[in-house]
């Protein structure tokens, strides 16, 4: 096989690419060797090298304790506990909580074999003990598999002492109701509030 192909081949396998995808990427590369694909090989080397995953709360970064665990400005009272990495990221960006986090690294499956020993549910609960925690934020997908780990979870926490609390789910600002989904019009008619 030869290189370009190796590399159409590697690329098409990351998620939201496929074949076509992949072959423009690596025509638009190796037009642009110096400004774009020699630092891209830079970066991924870097990257393979140095991200290291947090052995405190399961991010990704490039120290451990990651930067948010070291960060003196945050709510240590507040565990926002989230299904992935990719998640806490997106809470982040949205500059919308200033606690720490905790990932569990997956949802409870019974068809792909997922069980509660399989996530980071045991450390949860020992950060809880060892911690000052007043709330612990139960910000799962609303999916099937992420309600019944919140539920799962917030039974687990029943004894800790905190509040638990999960996000809203419900319509989002700028829904159009024709556009939006059944589960989350449900959702948003049941977790109605008072207008005003």
């Amino acid at each position: 096989m030869s290189p370009l192909d190796q590399l159409m081949k590697h690329l098409a396998k990351l998620p939201g690419l496929g074949p076509r995808s992949a072959r423009r990427m690596v025509l638009y590369m190796l037009k642009r060797r110096e400004a774009v694909m020699l630092p891209l090989i830079d970066a991924l080397t870097r990257a393979a090298q140095d991200v290291k995953g947090c052995t405190t709360c399961g991010n990704l970064g490039g120290c451990d304790p990651c930067e948010i665990c070291r960060d003196n400005g945050r709510d240590r009272g507040l565990i926002c506990v989230v299904e992935d990495v990719a998640d806490l990221w997106a809470l982040e960006r949205s500059h919308a909580f200033r606690g720490i986090y905790h990932v569990l690294g997956g949802t409870l499956s019974a068809l792909e074999g997922i069980r509660p020993a399989d996530l980071k549910i045991e450390k949860l609960l020992e950060r809880v003990k060892l911690n000052e925690t007043r709330e612990v934020i139960l910000a799962l997908n609303a999916t099937v598999e992420g309600q019944a780990t919140a539920h799962y979870v917030a039974e687990r926490l029943e004894d800790a002492g905190v509040t638990i609390s999960k996000l809203a789910h419900g319509l989002p600002v700028g829904g159009e109701l024709d556009y939006l989904d059944d589960g989350t019009l449900a959702a948003a008619m049941q977790a109605r509030r008072k207008a005003g």
